[in-house]
């Protein structure tokens, strides 16, 4: 180093030195370093709802009830449902803050006795034996919020009726299937009649979103047959949508006349710009041709609809068809039951996740209520035509409203209900709706 190098490092360590002397004789605080990766405190989860938000409770309890537990899919869902912004991780950080428990741990600390119970349960309201542990599986969330591991359920079937698993043995001939082609939710809707239980006076329509297999509706109605009847279904589903699908289909029975209609006109009304010619409004179809629909029917039949005829059939000895009394307050009590069911039914088909199909075009591996929430996310196109809701309310009522798809009329539905809540009933059930129909009558 030289002389003058030296020189200059010895001033500047003078001038340190001063300043040193200075610090330690202030008296003023010296402010702490901020090494805190956050600098400014501001905060990251803004829009993250508080640890005892009801929203985030009830939407939770939901989600488990339908049988989503992955919480990717949750905090999607959330997302666009809901407008809840929570993460994945911290999905599962409520989840068991809420004390929400998968079927491991309900099944390890559930009381046997208990357990086995809600399975006997639900097979007992399956005497035809079609339904296996995964139905049941999907049976005990839904009704009951229990969520059991498939093995505890089939170990638990076996005992009770292991020549259930034989029935069910998947041998029988399969109907040949074809692909399925459609870009995504409410670009088709597929209609049809089920006439599986007409013959005890309780026909059935329905319709199903074609892409994300979705049942939209389920009635129970007087006549299935009547275009009034079927063209006031249709409009009412496009009232609760906001909006018709580019597309209907439907067989060719001569009561679809009217939704072929409604379905022309409301396009012209209200989506001009597609063109007829390429996009027709409403399709015709030989049954068998109507893919969705039927393969719809075939899986409601074998779960419930065989069922129901077992437990109508139970009333033989109580119910007198000729007996206008008798006549009346089954088509009251009947119909009743059915509709909760077909709403029970279509809850737990549209929770139902089917398994993955490379095969298959439209969205598998998941259930149709994530498929047609996140359809985005199953590369899907949104083809809901939106429809003027005051418009289609009006075309409904001029058609002569909720009277088409009523089996009695107000005023008697209306004493029924008081005579049923008079008595203090038990919640109407297939294996207790004959024992209501008796306790009822001699009040009607």
């Amino acid at each position: 180093m030289t002389d003058l190098e030296s020189e200059i490092t010895s001033q500047l360590l003078d001038g340190l030195g001063g300043l040193s002397d200075q610090d330690s004789e202030s008296n003023e605080p010296v402010a702490p370093v901020n090494t805190s990766n956050n600098r400014f405190g501001k905060n990251q989860h803004k829009n993250c709802p508080p640890k005892n938000d009801e929203k985030v409770h009830a939407a939770l309890l939901e989600y488990h009830r339908r049988n989503i537990t992955n919480k990717e899919t949750i905090s999607k869902l959330l997302k666009i449902e809901h407008g809840i912004t929570l993460a994945s991780a911290s999905v599962t950080r409520r989840k068991k803050h809420l004390g929400i428990q998968g079927s491991g741990v309900t099944t390890r600390s559930m009381e046997d006795l208990d357990k086995r119970q809600l399975v006997l349960d639900e097979m007992a309201n399956d005497p035809n034996g079609k339904r296996g542990p995964r139905v049941i599986k999907e049976i005990l969330a839904l009704k009951h919020n229990v969520h059991l591991t498939r093995d505890f359920i089939e170990a638990t079937m076996r005992e009770e009726d292991s020549d259930g698993f034989k029935a069910r043995d998947p041998t029988a001939k399969k109907i040949k299937r074809s692909v399925l082609v459609c870009l995504g939710p409410h670009h088709e809707w597929s209609g049809d009649g089920h006439d599986k239980l007409t013959a005890i006076g309780f026909p059935i329509w329905g319709v199903r979103d074609v892409w994300s297999g979705k049942w939209l509706g389920l009635w129970v109605v007087p006549n299935n047959r009547l275009k009034e009847t079927i063209g006031y279904l249709f409009l009412k589903l496009v009232h609760e949508y906001g909006g018709m699908p580019i597309q209907m289909t439907t067989d060719c029975g001569s009561e679809l006349v009217t939704v072929y209609g409604f379905a022309n006109a409301l396009r012209e009304e209200f989506a001009s710009d597609l063109p007829i010619d390429i996009l027709p409004p409403h399709k015709f179809l030989q049954s068998i041709h109507n893919i969705t629909i039927e393969r719809g029917w075939l899986r409601l039949r074998l779960d419930w609809g065989e069922n129901v005829k077992i437990f109508w059939d139970a009333g033989s000895g109580i119910y007198n068809a000729s007996d206008p009394q008798h006549d009346s307050l089954v088509r009251w009590l009947w119909p009743t039951l059915i509709q909760a069911e077909l709403d029970g039914l279509k809850d737990r088909f549209n929770n139902h996740r089917v398994r993955k199909d490379r095969g298959k075009y439209l969205p598998s591996g998941t259930s149709p209520n994530i498929a047609f929430a996140l359809y985005q996310q199953y590369e899907g196109d949104f083809g809901l035509q939106a429809a003027d809701r005051n418009v289609i309310a009006q075309l409904m009522e001029d058609m002569g409203g909720e009277d088409l798809i009523r089996f009695v009329s107000v005023e008697y539905a209306t004493k029924a209900q008081q005579v049923y809540d008079s008595l203090d009933l038990p919640k109407l059930a297939m294996n207790n709706i004959w024992d209501v129909f008796q306790a009822m009558l001699p009040h009607m």
